[in-house]
């Protein structure tokens, strides 16, 4: 479908031409399964997130429900994802949650690890239920180590079980650290991994003194060490801060550490700071210590300083203009498939909370080696070269401003074929190499932001189509998440 644009519109004043096109282009959609730019797309996705009541008592239509939590593993060409013990309107199936892929996009259910809460973590705790797996390979047995705990209590431990293989059965071995209320830390959120020199460690912690780094033994996979580690981040106070996952990327020669702030239901957002080493000292993208929680000018009166200034935010809580909102994403871990990146976590629709659902998201990095997560859930689309032209068109876009409580809301702008931007913000942009992407805007109030990012092909899922979305970081260390609504044809 065309939209008829006269010739001279493009030489108009940038007020004139703005009214005009905001007018004229965007009011029908323009977009279609084959892209003249010669872009690959992804498929429409067979979509099982479904809230329905028949998935709270058959597992087989979970798909994305319920993943809470969630820690990837490959194995082979299979793609597992082991989540906590956590189903909406139903009793806690005291395992811990399997899921499987081929592709990244479709997931099954395939049951839980472990049949119940073993003896020690029971006997320990308390709980009625296990949270926070990861699994690793030492040789030939795979190692998964949970948490079980009481909400909001210290009285934690961390245990382990092996198997021959990643379907089980698993043989548990029981507790290999523990917390209590005389302790300083929180033994919940184990992640465990090998750091470039093939050493072997475990990052956790939930709360009270923050996220620990304890080595272990290669050998064994348990701790090396007696006590809590070492403190890597911090944000005192008993302010929220948990979830802790670390990788590093070889191109930049760092470690980045990914944590989730606050509330689990309402404003989690996802966290990260980098170091050249494993042990730290973490740094965020403004230079701060994620052991540090300073006060600063810029934040606003009614904001916690403790709760908002520290760590690169990687997402939070956020809106399109059409479809569900997605509130609360965090307690994520990530995946470098062969050089492809990938952050899963999980988040909660706005219109009932108690629903936790798997995302996955494809990850970029910028040229200065921070990761940035797509707007929207992977698809299966790869990064590719995007052809200046393919960028003209209406945009939703938002930041992911640190010290927000509140989720983000996309503002509407059109990127024109002069390279200048309108609407709800005004400027300009350009592009370079095969997907860079720059926006040089300014607000209402009269901020100028100069965001430097990525351009992807995706699926966008509130609208069912294709699209191309943006993910970027701004002068002010700020992400920045925006899509295409609508093409405008290159065509006069």
């Amino acid at each position: 479908m065309h939209i008829l644009i006269k010739q001279h519109s493009y030489t108009f004043g940038k007020k004139t031409a703005a009214v005009f096109l905001l007018c004229s282009l965007f009011t029908i959609p323009l977009f279609s399964e084959t892209d003249s730019y010669g872009i690959t797309y992804p498929g429409r996705p067979a979509d099982t997130m479904l809230m329905q009541s028949a998935a709270i008592a058959d597992t087989k239509l979970w798909g994305y429900l319920n993943g809470h939590d969630p820690s990837i593993y490959k194995d082979g060409d299979t793609y597992w994802v082991f989540s906590s013990d956590v189903a909406v309107g139903r009793a806690p199936t005291q395992g811990l949650q399997v899921r499987k892929s081929a592709d990244l996009v479709n997931w099954e259910y395939v049951g839980t690890a472990l049949g119940g809460i073993p003896k020690a973590a029971r006997d320990y705790s308390g709980s009625s239920s296990l949270w926070a797996p990861d699994v690793i390979k030492l040789g030939k047995k795979y190692y998964l180590y949970y948490a079980a705990s009481k909400m909001g209590s210290q009285t934690s431990c961390i245990c382990y079980a092996t198997a021959d293989k990643i379907t089980g059965p698993w043989e548990d071995h029981g507790i290999i650290y523990k917390s209590d209320y005389t302790s300083d830390e929180n033994a919940i959120d184990p992640a465990v991994f090998f750091d470039n020199d093939k050493r072997l460690w475990m990052v956790y912690g939930s709360f009270f003194d923050g996220i620990h780094l304890m080595k272990m033994d290669e050998k064994t996979g348990l701790p090396a060490e007696k006590g809590p580690g070492k403190i890597i981040a911090t944000r005192g106070d008993g302010a929220g801060e948990e979830g802790p996952y670390i990788v590093y990327n070889p191109e930049f020669k760092k470690y980045y550490l990914f944590v989730s702030y606050d509330s689990l239901s309402s404003d989690y957002n996802i966290r990260v700071g980098r170091a050249d080493s494993v042990e730290g000292p973490y740094y965020d993208i403004l230079g701060q210590k994620m052991t540090d929680y300073p006060y600063s000018d810029d934040v606003p009166e009614d904001v916690d300083i403790v709760s908002a200034n520290v760590g690169y935010k990687l997402m939070g809580g956020f809106a399109f203009k059409n479809g569900e909102g997605w509130a609360a994403p965090g307690h994520n871990s990530v995946l470098n498939d062969n050089g492809e990146w990938y952050v899963v976590h999980h988040a909660r629709i706005e219109r009932d909370k108690n629903w936790a659902f798997l995302n996955v998201r494809k990850m970029v990095w910028s040229d200065d080696g921070w990761p940035m997560a797509s707007p929207e859930r992977y698809a299966g689309e790869k990064e590719q070269k995007i052809p200046e032209g393919a960028a003209a068109g209406k945009w939703e876009i938002f930041e992911h401003d640190r010290c927000a409580i509140m989720d983000a809301v996309s503002k509407e702008i059109a990127v024109m074929p002069d390279k200048t931007v309108t609407g709800e913000y005004s400027g300009s942009w350009n592009m370079s190499g095969d997907n860079s992407m720059t926006l040089s805007i300014t607000d209402e109030s009269g901020t100028k932001r100069d965001i430097k990012g990525r351009l992807l092909p995706a699926w966008d899922w509130e609208n069912g189509r294709q699209c191309i979305v943006f993910t970027g970081i701004d002068q002010n260390g700020q992400a920045w998440w925006g899509k295409r609504t609508r093409k405008l044809s290159a065509k006069k």
